[in-house]
């Protein structure tokens, strides 16, 4: 009997003590995290200077001992994000975005057309309206993989879907949906869509001055960044890039969604139909931070190939709740579209 006390104090004294060093274990990988993630941010957030680092490490410090496991804290990433007003930042972890509490469009935003067809999580379209249009959705493209590989893999596809209307109909103009790419990256979008854009430079990063940091330039299928390329496409006959195009947006085109429109700013027969875009117009990068997370972190903004900065990107002509994606046709946006294509002046 004796013996038996002995040795279920025993193992009572190792599960206890196991215990406290798994505890001791996840602080320290807290810890380390939130370190990396506060070095990441103040020396790459673009409005790093406005921010009270000491004030806000102090907040958060005190906050993370309430946390058991590593996967728990993040959800502090929203007190760092909040106090920084860091509203296009997130952070991913096994396939879960963190982000801060901002507040964004409602269902009350959007036609029940919209809402419908959002629940479906649209993908890439490409076909043809009445034998005479080509339309195009180009929705989000989230991506964890950045590889030029992985990037290419995803934009040649959706190139070689244009590519074949293109070769298969004589089209009087082309309508590009982005009322639901609320984001993503927009490498693949870009590549996809290279036969409207040509051999240009496409849009550019600037910094708080509004100087310009870097320009994204299309060249015979190539995505060019500064002077890195990216990724690519394998081109294949015409341009299209003199066709009439109508660009759709609403208030969910965002990010990326808005990186891709304005590629389209600057370009000849070319108009912007919908509504107000989403005001997602800084640039991101990605950044490394601890056990396999990652941040995506605001260091600029977008702008047009001019240099040109939009909070928002406003249309030329204005439609509201008149969407009908059960019959595009019927569908307002879509109608003011045409009009642009018929129009013969």
């Amino acid at each position: 009997m004796k013996k038996r006390l002995i040795l279920f104090v025993f193992l009572g004294f190792t599960v206890n003590n196991l215990n406290a060093q798994k505890l001791k274990s996840s602080q320290d990988s807290i810890r380390v995290f939130y370190d990396k993630l506060f070095s990441v941010m103040e020396k790459g957030y673009l409005y790093k200077d406005k921010v009270e680092w000491s004030e806000l490490r102090t907040k958060v410090v005190k906050d993370l001992p309430q946390y058991p496991d590593f996967k728990s804290s993040l959800k502090e990433v929203a007190t760092i994000f909040d106090f920084a007003a860091a509203d296009h930042c997130s952070v991913k972890y096994k396939d879960v975005s963190y982000t801060g509490n901002f507040p964004g469009p409602t269902a009350k935003d959007f036609s029940e057309q919209w809402l419908g067809k959002y629940k479906t999580k649209p993908n890439f379209e490409v076909k043809v309206l009445d034998d005479q249009f080509g339309y195009i959705l180009m929705p989000e493209i989230i991506m964890d993989d950045f590889s030029s590989k992985n990037t290419h893999s995803i934009a040649q596809p959706m190139y070689d879907s244009i590519n074949k209307i293109k070769n298969s109909h004589q089209l009087k103009g082309w309508i590009i949906d982005l009322r639901f790419n609320t984001g993503g990256n927009c490498v693949p979008m870009l590549l996809g869509l290279y036969d409207f854009l040509g051999d240009n430079d496409i849009w550019a990063t600037i910094n708080l001055e509004k100087e310009v940091i870097s320009k994204i330039t299309l060249s015979k299928g190539k995505y060019i960044s500064g002077s890195k390329k990216i990724s690519y496409i394998n081109p294949k006959g015409i341009l299209l890039d003199t066709a009439k195009v109508a660009v759709l947006t609403n208030i969910a085109t965002g990010s990326s969604g808005e990186v891709t429109a304005l590629a389209f700013k600057g370009r000849a027969n070319t108009i912007f139909i919908g509504e107000k875009t989403n005001g997602k117009t800084t640039t991101n990068r990605v950044a490394d931070l601890a056990f396999g997370a990652y941040i995506s972190i605001t260091g600029g903004y977008d702008a047009d190939r001019t240099g040109t900065f939009y909070e928002q990107i406003i249309p030329d002509i204005t439609i509201t709740n008149q969407d009908n994606f059960d019959d595009l046709l019927l569908d307002g946006n879509v109608q003011e579209a045409i009009k642009f294509i018929t129009d013969k002046e």
